[in-house]
């Protein structure tokens, strides 16, 4: 995926359309408080009572046919105003293998 170096968007600080830098950084992953939250739901009475949850109504993670490693991450962009130097994310992330900067 190619991108330019500058590109002309809009500043969320300065409200107008300004040249922004643009800068690949490493994409964050997962929250490390899933599991334990999960735990203090369990004990707050929330993931307890009768029925399975739904956890069991679903085959086996081997009869799905999407099983193992995704091959490309998301992008994550940095976006740096050149008239107040501020930098702001991307909203979305578009899947790629390689990014280069022309």
């Amino acid at each position: 995926m190619k991108k330019p170096k500058t590109i002309k968007r809009l500043c969320p600080y300065c409200k107008t359309h300004t040249e922004h830098k643009i800068t690949s950084a490493k994409r964050k992953t997962g929250s490390a408080l899933k599991r334990g939250s999960k735990y203090r739901a369990r004990k707050r009475g929330l993931a307890r009572g009768l029925g399975n949850q739904g956890r069991y109504s679903k085959p086996a993670v081997t009869k799905f046919k999407m099983t193992g490693k995704k091959s490309t991450k998301k992008t994550d962009f940095r976006y740096t105003c050149a008239k107040c130097k501020k930098a702001h994310t991307q909203s979305k992330g578009i899947r790629a293998k390689k990014i280069e900067f022309v």
